[in-house]
């Protein structure tokens, strides 16, 4: 399998980089150094970089920033970044591409969108250019042979370069806990409950401040895409059952009819639909007037700063917890982990320094990188005793100048590599009462991974197979009517009085016929059925997580 050669050489290569670090021995990180040392001549590249708004405007743009400037100063080449909106990725590279502007290295998650370019030729498989070119990659691919296997197209040609993550659970359900204690309600363990408790938020006055101004639960962007996990709804919507895969209608009807439920009986913001990015919803619940809220819960630091201490400054008295998620009508389901091997960046096939391209990815995933991006700069953000983890100075500080895109322009760093420092909760400080808080919930969101529960998805979405691209196509354009989350059948369910979530399964499946899904779907049985262990599956994503737990624990 896929897995067997990460669970060889991950320990192994853990202790070798922290013997390293301690003895002053020679790293992968100096012969990147070296490598630079030898370059006759600087080159420049372009790379795209995700931009999401966040950055403060004290600090520049998210193509020129401190941490852009540090990148060109400290690396082999001069690099210009493009920014490319996160959640219009797709469009703006379409249109790069066929502007003939695209960059030479696209920074990039989404597996489909990279299928589609590489079925399109616009992209270079990049083996040639690492045995050419590279020392850091190419001694990370004889490490991990994994990242080269996951990194390989259908055709067997190596066209990702990719990291090593942290394997955790990705988001958090979140509840108010006080508002609990002084509705005298339990925590909700059943979807059922879970709306019992929504609606007393809503309708019970549980802020006492006299007034019909709170909602019970959110389910814009972030929430809503973690209410369809409970249901155990992940794209591309296909669920394990009876050891065999199949398109999860079942899934998809029940998590719609338990939105309109709430949406109806108006426990959630009737706008919810025009918050595109979710910060209204996120803004209510930092405000005190949501009770339960999901988010992303997998970079502890980013949720101290962003979200629990605005939220513990705008009410004091709040108190919060994170609690497994809830069993549903069909079941009960872990949350989504983050993506043990993640692939997140391909190269334009009209590159033309591919050399400093290659010198590029072996800087981004170099030890000096990853420091730099985890804990800021050396004696302004933290501060590193022999021996010890590096400590943070001035968190706040950090959070200004680097919070808002270290994670992005880090694309390419694997954390876990650089030693137990680099794990999520160790930018944290247990002296700090609310820091040491979040690091609790952190801990406490991960306990409640039950390896005895359904497998819902086969695997992570990212590690979802190749499709040919007649079958991607049908896939894609069909999912804007019928897939979780945005799909606008569904979300005319919720919207609609007369309109049912059974009608609504109805005509989502009468729509996926008529695309063609039929094909999609037995394209997917049969890989499941036959080729299922060239891919990385859920239950070798558990095993990732045990064995990290494992190693972050001695």
């Amino acid at each position: 399998m896929v897995i067997s050669r990460l669970r060889v050489f991950l320990p192994i290569a853990v202790i070798t980089i922290l013997v390293c670090s301690a003895t002053g021995c020679i790293s992968v990180e100096e012969n990147t150094t070296h490598a630079v040392k030898k370059s006759e001549k600087r080159g420049h590249i372009t790379a795209t970089i995700y931009e999401r708004g966040t950055i403060p405007s004290s600090q520049g743009s998210v193509e020129n920033n401190k941490i852009t400037k540090w990148i060109n100063e400290t690396g082999p080449v001069d690099i210009k970044f493009v920014p490319v909106p996160r959640s219009q990725s797709e469009q703006k590279l379409n249109t790069l591409f066929a502007a003939g502007e695209a960059p030479d290295l696209i920074q990039e998650y989404t597996a489909p969108l990279k299928y589609t370019l590489m079925d399109q030729k616009l992209l270079l498989p990049i083996h040639d250019m690492i045995e050419k070119y590279s020392t850091n990659y190419k001694e990370l691919l004889k490490k991990y042979p994994v990242l080269g296997k996951v990194g390989r197209a259908a055709n067997g040609e190596l066209f990702q370069f990719g990291r090593i993550n942290e394997t955790i659970p990705q988001r958090g359900l979140f509840i108010r806990t006080d508002w609990l204690k002084k509705l005298n309600l339990d925590t909700p363990k059943t979807t059922e409950e879970l709306y019992q408790v929504a609606k007393a938020f809503t309708e019970r006055d549980p802020d006492g401040n006299g007034k019909n101004d709170t909602y019970g639960i959110a389910m814009s962007l972030n929430p809503g895409a973690v209410l369809d996990e409970i249901f155990g709804v992940t794209y591309p919507d296909y669920v394990v059952h009876n050891n065999e895969l199949v398109h999860g209608w079942d899934h998809l009807e029940a998590v719609t009819a338990f939105k309109k439920k709430i949406y109806t009986e108006g426990l959630v913001d009737k706008n919810y639909l025009n918050d595109k990015n979710g910060s209204k919803a996120k803004q209510d619940f930092l405000n005190g007037k949501i009770g339960i809220y999901m988010d992303q819960f997998n970079v502890p630091v980013t949720f101290y700063t962003d979200f629990y201490l605005p939220l513990k400054r705008n009410v004091p008295l709040a108190e919060l917890t994170v609690i497994p998620y809830p069993k549903t009508p069909i079941g009960q389901f872990n949350p989504i982990f983050v993506n043990p091997i993640q692939m997140t960046a391909v190269v334009n096939a009209q590159a033309k320094d591919l050399e400093s391209v290659m010198k590029y990815v072996d800087f981004a995933t170099s030890e000096t990188f990853m420091k730099t991006m985890y804990y800021g700069f050396e004696g302004i953000h933290s501060k590193t005793e022999s021996g010890k983890c590096p400590q943070m100075l001035d968190l706040d500080k950090w959070k200004t100048e680097f919070n808002y895109g270290s994670g992005d322009f880090a694309i390419l760093a694997s954390p876990i590599l650089s030693g137990k420092c680099y794990y999520g909760t160790e930018k944290l400080s247990s002296q700090d009462p609310l820091q040491r808080q979040v690091k609790q919930m952190f801990e406490l969101n991960s306990s409640y991974v039950d390896f005895n529960l359904q497998v819902a998805g086969p695997t992570h979405s990212e590690q979802m197979p190749q499709l040919p691209t007649e079958l991607q196509q049908i896939l894609t354009e069909a999912s804007r009517h019928v897939g979780s989350g945005e799909g606008d059948i569904w979300i005319k369910s919720i919207l609609n009085p007369g309109y049912s979530p059974e009608m609504a399964r109805q005509d989502a499946e009468a729509v996926w016929e008529k695309a063609g899904g039929k094909k999609v779907d037995d394209w997917y049985r049969s890989f499941y059925a036959n080729d299922r262990d060239k891919i990385i599956l859920t239950k070798d994503i558990y095993d990732i997580f045990s064995q990290q737990r494992a190693e972050q624990q001695k």
